[in-house]
């Protein structure tokens, strides 16, 4: 059961596209950083049998910052917390790391209008929005076309006169 780190991320990654959790244009980045997630994880075990568990939450604080943007790619989002890749990151899905999206963005320094899906799945979103145009269905929008029309009404009226 004595497997190198690279053996392990290859088997979760083969894994990850076996189920079809993993499209190909993201393999080779979810490659290195599940290898430096168990990379991280073996120092950590590592520093734990020789006694040092206080060096753990320091090393956790240099750990380099995350760039949020490579985890957004065209087909999918990338979960920074646990390398999983998605077309959407679900309230389901950050409820399972004890977040919402607003501590998510705020975790990684995502701006709050970053939607936290693929660009792909946001512009298809973005069509059907502007093909149904739902704010023109709200009771305000009726309101206000209601009012329009009457308004028109009455200007054609005096018009006529």
């Amino acid at each position: 059961m004595n497997k190198s780190i690279l053996e392990m991320t290859k088997d979760l990654v083969k894994s990850q596209i076996e189920h079809q959790r993993l499209p190909p244009e993201i393999l080779q980045q979810t490659l290195q950083e599940t290898y430096a997630s168990l990379l991280s994880l073996k120092a950590q075990e590592e520093r734990l049998e020789s006694g040092h568990a206080g060096h753990i939450q320091e090393s956790q604080k240099t750990l380099a910052p995350v760039d949020w943007k490579k985890s957004i790619t065209k087909h999918a989002i990338t979960c920074l917390e646990c390398g999983q890749a998605f077309k959407q990151l679900s309230l389901r899905h950050l409820s399972q790391h004890d977040m919402n999206s607003r501590s998510y963005r705020e975790k990684f320094g995502i701006p709050r209008i970053q939607p936290l899906s693929a660009k792909e799945t946001t512009a298809r979103r973005r069509e059907i929005a502007d093909a149904i145009k739902p704010w023109e269905l709200t009771s305000r929008a009726l309101q206000a076309k209601e009012g329009m029309a009457k308004t028109a009404k009455q200007t054609a009226k005096r018009t006529r006169k």
